[in-house]
């Protein structure tokens, strides 16, 4: 085989993977909370959500701190996030030129402002504006209004929740997110959980929450249905926050450093991560979604499970990560991780150790290699998986 026919069939190969995970990425959309303060920590979190080129961004309120005043908005929204709100008719930039692409929920600071005014004026959102629900490809987000000076109300009989309960049940899509600023869970001591926002949204058909409120991250899992906490988009850390302890839901926290969420939703999952300003994976959670029903994959499992890696395609690096899941007898599992290339050739070795339940993550970098299409494979004594990612350079 000469050498022009064989980087043909490569590109070949590589143009398919790419157009083969195209075909599978639903949507992916960024996630922020308690954000809207200007300054640098602001900066440094909405630096490293445009560095994902998301869709679009979802808040979980408090978009404009102090006091939701119309004289800081701009500054605290619009200086960061302008390139994403249509119609932006702020001063710094012309807006998303096609189509609204910030989705925020109201919180506690933007409602001192009187009626929510300079929210209502600054953004132009569905229904009432308050509350409302849109749809992006096979995602249907239902984006509540949590706070208390909610006209329609916020309890799970009220005017507003009937209203997301009908649009929710009525919904063809096939994922529903829900999105709201005060935190049905959180572990935090400053506020905790919000007992009256905890509506039937898994009766519903919900397949995850997110909200805010505490300045931390976490997840939970009540009833098979994950809740996320992420309220640290850049006004103030509260690192010792979760000193007062955990509740038994809770199945990773963080407070350490500002951060957001990228949410990337496919036709089978929805997997979630929270990255410090960093760009540190603190935490990483799948959602798969069978024929028949809902098999969540977090960090620890009941089965083996080795994740897409990220991101893909990737230059120069990317990560791989997996779970073990616990031994019957308490015994650690052998692991062997390869990487190949398209011809099956043995390029390294990233893994070949014995390694206790839970999640791992192994980095994979080689200078070496050219751009093309590279297989990485688990083994153990029990359990094989493969999959590929692309590189390019």
């Amino acid at each position: 085989m000469n050498i022009k026919y064989k980087l043909y069939i490569s590109l070949i190969i590589v143009l398919g993977v790419l157009s083969n995970l195209n075909a599978q990425s639903l949507t992916k959309f960024a996630v922020i909370g308690d954000f809207g303060w200007d300054g640098p920590d602001e900066l440094a979190v909405a630096n490293l959500v445009k560095s994902w080129n998301p869709d679009f961004i979802i808040t979980v309120g408090d978009d404009n701190y102090d006091n939701g005043d119309a004289s800081t908005i701009d500054k605290n929204i619009g200086k960061y996030y302008h390139d994403y709100i249509k119609p932006y008719l702020g001063a710094y930039g012309s807006g998303s030129p096609d189509i609204n692409r910030f989705w925020p929920v109201p919180g506690n600071h933007d409602w001192r402002a009187t009626n929510l005014q300079p929210y209502l004026d600054y953004f132009t959102l569905p229904n009432n504006e308050r509350y409302y629900d849109f749809v992006v490809g096979d995602v249907h987000f239902f984006m509540v209004d949590a706070d208390g000076h909610e006209p329609d109300g916020y309890s799970k009989t009220s005017v507003q929740a009937m209203w997301i309960k009908s649009k929710m049940e009525n919904s063809t899509a096939k994922w529903k997110i829900v999105a709201l600023h005060y935190s049905p869970y959180s572990s935090a001591q400053t506020h905790g959980s919000v007992t009256t926002v905890r509506w039937p949204y898994k009766d519903w058909g919900a397949d995850a929450v997110f909200s805010g409120h505490d300045h931390t991250y976490e997840r939970l899992i009540v009833n098979n249905l994950v809740y996320f906490v992420n309220g640290l988009g850049g006004k103030s850390l509260r690192t010792d926050d979760f000193n007062g302890g955990l509740l038994p839901e809770s199945k990773a926290h963080y407070s350490a450093d500002y951060g957001a969420m990228l949410i990337e939703a496919y036709d089978d999952s929805i997997n979630c991560k929270f990255i410090n300003k960093n760009g540190l994976l603190i935490d990483n959670y799948t959602v798969i979604k069978s024929a028949t029903s809902i098999v969540e994959t977090p960090n620890i499992v009941n089965n083996f499970y080795l994740a897409q890696n990220y991101p893909n395609p990737f230059n120069p690096s990317t990560k791989i990560s997996y779970t073990i899941p616990p031994n019957i007898n308490g015994q650690m599992s052998k692991i062997v991780l390869k990487v190949y290339d398209i011809l099956g050739n043995e390029l390294t070795t990233l893994v070949n150790e014995t390694q206790s339940a839970g999640r791992h993550e192994v980095e994979f970098k080689d200078d070496n290699i050219a751009t093309g299409v590279y297989i990485y494979r688990i083994e153990t004594p029990s359990f094989t998986a493969t999959k590929k990612m692309v590189l390019l350079r």
